[in-house]
């Protein structure tokens, strides 16, 4: 025991010095801003941030760190770092140079509340006190800040649950307040009661509405419980601590139950775990944003009653090359069937193409009226491409290379397939996974196992592709086999198991389905759904993957044509879904030599024939694992947007196609001789 003792103080020991050494590195950001405020500089220099991350991952290996780890940690740092700039720059509500400034927060709700919880995040590194002013409804707190009792309203706009909350769209019409800053804030929604009591004994519950919504498939599994809606979330559980009734129960965050001296009955009751709120940070005045802090402009804009009006008002964002992040539509009061539509888009108000745009949108519009441009919740991360050398400004001269030879291109011939084709969208489609961008000028390596075979195996293989640079990780957990007496997948316990270690390695993950009642649930867990060779032609299955949001790789059959694989394309394509991904993984042939012939030449005739990704899978092609390799370097040569590959840990014990799987010493040569193609 003494010896653990000895070993835990020696651990709080270093926890101390890493957070001086934090501490000190804060302090260092804040000369850094103010020694760019004299030169002008931008805040970032994303050049610096990959070379640091670079030299920052080969030390951590140098002293048995892992890659992951090490990116993490670096993210997490920057983020800090940058929002202490930014803040530095932005001095949103600074008070005359009172540095002991105390600000006025009004809320929906009290102390414990959600709104109280992502304020106190939003104004963590503003360096003022935070007084809380708590009001029952939305229209007070806005009441709150145009008679001056409070500084800022901290107000939610949207769930990624619940979707947008209407009262708050209308109000920020009417006001004359502007909107200064915006936080994102993860909401972990927990059921607390009095007592500790089995969930069985609970007769009613107090919840928001909004979170009552968030958590309607927990709250179908207590029929004969009451729901009672409650004004905020804090307040239904200091209802149910006044009450003392330990039959009684709320839905609120740990936070909350903390604060009140409750007890937690169940732990993430909500409908989605990835549960998020934005909320709007409002205030009297509308702030500048300098041109060197990433921002957001939001508007309120009405069009004319006319067929294409709408249409002719957003077009006037592409004309410009301003990305649209939002638009919500609410209906006018008093004018029936008509519509008040509220954009969010990329761009600061100062800048010259943002004036340019919104001088023209306003020749289409017939009522417009902007709320506020403020800086962007979200740090983009900084990308570090294990696969490529070039320069970012060779990288656009070639995309842009690229793209003037696709619109060179002309039909010869009338296709069947009409969305699929060059003809109809002459440019590349770019598809976003997370952070990773799957075609263009880019490329991407999916790798992974054939199948999930257990939590260890795919724990195992999800560090081993995260730490050699794959972007994407695969693993089977439905598996089409020949023999029914093959090993078939683990199913969804397999999809559970690639679900969290995708997570904790932040990394996307593919996989296949097999039947149309597995693609809500694979869709839900999946980054990439995937369409296998047999059932390319499996029309009601296209079908179906054509109504979900998720990007579907469809691999070429056995036997298609390269005409029927973009045909197989086409009905995804048909029923709305466009993010759809190519793969050529060989076809069958008279030669018997490996298990399939890679057809390397589908990759030009397909990037002339067609605007989507292609992907190359020389693991099923070639079936034996000693030439994955140099066909896999082939497939970049000719152009592939990306390689599909399978590794194990222990390929002669792998449940399916062991023979065709890499060991981890060649999964790294192989990510080592990509690297050198550049």
């Amino acid at each position: 025991m003494k010896s653990i003792e000895r070993l835990r103080s020696g651990i709080n020991t270093i926890d101390e010095k890493i957070l001086q050494l934090l501490s000190e590195r804060r302090k260092l950001s804040k000369e850094v801003i103010q020694a760019k405020d004299l030169t002008d500089k931008p805040i970032r220099d994303k050049e610096r941030e990959s070379q640091l991350l670079r030299s920052l991952i080969k030390t951590g290996k140098e002293i048995g760190l892992d890659s992951n780890f090490v990116t993490k940690v670096f993210y997490e740092i920057i983020e800090d770092s940058v929002r202490i700039q930014q803040n530095h720059v932005l001095n949103i509500g600074k008070k005359a140079s009172v540095k002991d400034a105390t600000f006025r927060i009004a809320i929906q709700g009290i102390e414990g509340a959600y709104s109280y919880l992502a304020a106190n995040k939003f104004f963590a590194n503003h360096g003022n006190q935070l007084e809380f002013i708590g009001k029952k409804r939305f229209d007070d707190v806005i009441k709150s800040v145009e008679s001056g009792e409070a500084d800022f309203a901290f107000l939610p706009i949207e769930n990624t649950t619940s979707g947008g909350i209407n009262e708050v769209y209308d109000l920020l019409l009417h006001t004359s307040l502007s909107i200064v800053g915006e936080e994102v804030f993860q909401i972990k929604h927990c059921l607390v009661s009095y007592k500790e009591v089995p969930i069985t004994k609970i007769e009613k519950i107090y919840a928001h509405y909004q979170t009552a919504a968030q958590c309607s498939k927990f709250l179908e599994t207590l029929p004969d419980v009451v729901i009672e809606y409650y004004a905020d979330t804090a307040m239904s559980v200091q209802k149910i601590k006044e009450e003392k009734n330990p039959n009684f129960a709320a839905i609120a965050s740990e936070e909350a139950a903390d604060i009140f001296k409750v007890k937690i009955i169940r732990k993430n009751i909500a409908n989605q775990s990835e549960n998020y709120t934005r909320f709007l940070v409002i205030t009297r005045k509308p702030i500048e944003v300098d041109l060197r802090i990433p921002c957001k402009t939001s508007l309120v804009l009405a069009t004319s009653q006319e067929p294409g009006s709408l249409v002719e008002a957003l077009s006037v964002f592409k004309k410009n090359g301003v990305n649209l992040t939002k638009l919500e539509s609410r209906p006018i009061l008093g004018n029936p069937w008509e519509e008040m539509f509220y954009l969010d888009f990329l761009g600061n108000i100062k800048d010259e193409k943002v004036q340019q745009l919104l001088d023209e949108l306003g020749k289409y519009t017939r009522f417009l009226k902007v709320l506020g441009s403020y800086p962007t919740q979200e740090v983009i991360k900084t990308k570090l491409d294990f696969l490529s050398s070039e320069k970012p400004a060779e990288k656009i001269a070639s995309a842009k290379t690229e793209e003037v030879k696709r619109k060179k291109i002309i039909s010869k011939k009338s296709k069947e397939y009409k969305l699929a084709s060059r003809d109809y969208k002459p440019e590349d489609t770019i598809i976003k996974v997370k952070d990773v961008l799957i075609g263009g000028n880019n490329f991407v390596v999916i790798a992974g196992p054939c199948s999930v075979e257990s939590y260890e195996q795919i724990m195992t293989c999800g560090a081993e592709a995260k730490e050699n640079g794959a972007q994407i990780l695969r693993g089977g957990c439905f598996k089409p086999r020949t023999s029914p007496y093959s090993f078939q997948g683990l199913g969804f316990e397999g999809l559970d198991l690639l679900n969290k270690v995708g997570k904790q390695y932040d990394i996307p993950v593919i996989t296949e389905v097999l039947a149309i009642e597995q693609i809500q649930q694979v869709a839900k867990y999946s980054d990439i759904v995937q369409i296998g060779a047999r059932n390319m032609q499996n029309f009601a299955l296209l079908k179906e993957v054509g109504k979900i949001h998720k990007p579907v790789m469809l691999k070429r059959g056995l036997m298609a044509s390269i005409d029927e694989l973009l045909n197989a394309a086409e009905y995804i394509l048909s029923y709305g879904n466009r993010q759809v991904i190519l793969c050529e993984r060989g076809i069958r042939t008279f030669e018997t030599a490996t298990r399939n012939t890679l057809d390397l030449s589908a990759i030009p005739v397909l990037k002339e024939l067609t605007h989507l990704p292609i992907i190359v899978d020389p693991s099923h092609a070639i079936g034996q694992r000693d030439k994955v390799i140099p066909l896999a370097k082939a497939a970049k040569v000719v152009g592939a947007h990306g390689i599909m590959v399978e590794f194990h840990p222990e390929p002669e014990k792998a449940l399916s196609d062991g023979p065709q799987a890499l060991y981890f010493s060649q999964f790294e040569e192989l990510m080592q001789s990509l690297r050198k193609l550049d």
